[in-house]
Parts: structure tokens; C-alpha cells; sequence
């Protein structure tokens, strides 16, 4: 399992359909965005930006209740990807023991961002749906381009152009 952090929420442009990114801590960086439906967008970045509802909602109900029950979650792991849909799972510590639940990613997120739990996700899905950070991919700096383009100009011939 590969640790990861919660980059944001976003809006996948031109079809308005939210996503959540998550980005590797260590190593390449990958990126790993996964579509995810408005209510558990709006409930993450309710949780991210410290949005205390009236209230419970759906998400904070389920950490109450872990607390009540005298459980924990101790981290969330993507666990696979398969025809583009991602499963997740709940890694709970409970007074009975330790517990794993499945559930939808968005959902698991959702209650890890409230608990402050760890982020994870297996080496498989960041092979399958993995992307290199867009914020990462070094360009080249300015004075190499025109470096470069200066060696070209330096080595070229007019006839170079000819038909």
C-alpha cells in the first residue's frame, strides 16, 4: 500500500461531474482522481474546509457511531479498480478486535478527512489508474529552450530549407 493525500475536490470540466484527487506522499507522485457523486463531494469538502453542519450528516453519523461502538478507523485503503469503478475499504479498530469494511472510496474518504485517518491505496491502482501530477512535470527552464534553439540556429544551413 502506497500512502496518499487528499489534494481537493474538483469539477471535471465540460461535464460537471465531481472528482476527488488523491496524490502519492512519497515516490513519483501520482495523482490518482476518482469520480465520485455530489453529495459525498459536497460532504468531503464540507469535512476539508471544517463546515460543521447543524446537524449530522451522513458522514458524521458514521464517526459518531464509531466512537459510541469505542472503534476507530485506523486508515483507508483503495484496494482495486475494475471496469473504472473503485473499491475501498475501512481498516476499523474496535474493542472487539480489528475490522475491514467495504464501501465506496468517496464514502471512506469522507470519514477519514473527519477522523484525521491516513490515506492508502494499492501499487495496482496507482499502475491502472495512476497519473503523473500535471503540478510536478518539470518543463524546461526558459534559458535551455533558448539554448537550445540557438545550436540550431548556429548549425543550420539556408539550403537546409530547399526543396
Amino acid at each position: 500500500m502506497v500512502e496518499m493525500e487528499l489534494v481537493g475536490v474538483r469539477v471535471e470540466l465540460p461535464s460537471n461531474v465531481p472528482i476527488v484527487v488523491l496524490r502519492e506522499k512519497t515516490g513519483e507522485h501520482r495523482i490518482l482522481p476518482i469520480f465520485i457523486g455530489g453529495p459525498e463531494a459536497t460532504a468531503i469538502a464540507f469535512a476539508i474546509d471544517g463546515v460543521e453542519p447543524p446537524r449530522p450528516l451522513t458522514h458524521d453519523l458514521v464517526v459518531l457511531l464509531l466512537g459510541e461502538l469505542g472503534a476507530a478507523l485506523e486508515r483507508i485503503e483503495v484496494t482495486s479498480v475494475r471496469d473504472g469503478v473503485f473499491y475501498a475499504e475501512l481498516r476499523l479498530r474496535g474493542i472487539d478486535g480489528d475490522h475491514i469494511v467495504s464501501c465506496r472510496p468517496s464514502d471512506a474518504i469522507a470519514i477519514a478527512v473527519r477522523t484525521g485517518s491516513p490515506l492508502f491505496a494499492s501499487e495496482a491502482v496507482l499502475d491502472d489508474a495512476g497519473q503523473p501530477d500535471p503540478g510536478l512535470v518539470e518543463e524546461p527552464a526558459a534559458d535551455e529552450v533558448v539554448e537550445q534553439f540557438r545550436e540550431f540556429i548556429d548549425t543550420v544551413d539556408p539550403e537546409d530549407f530547399a526543396s
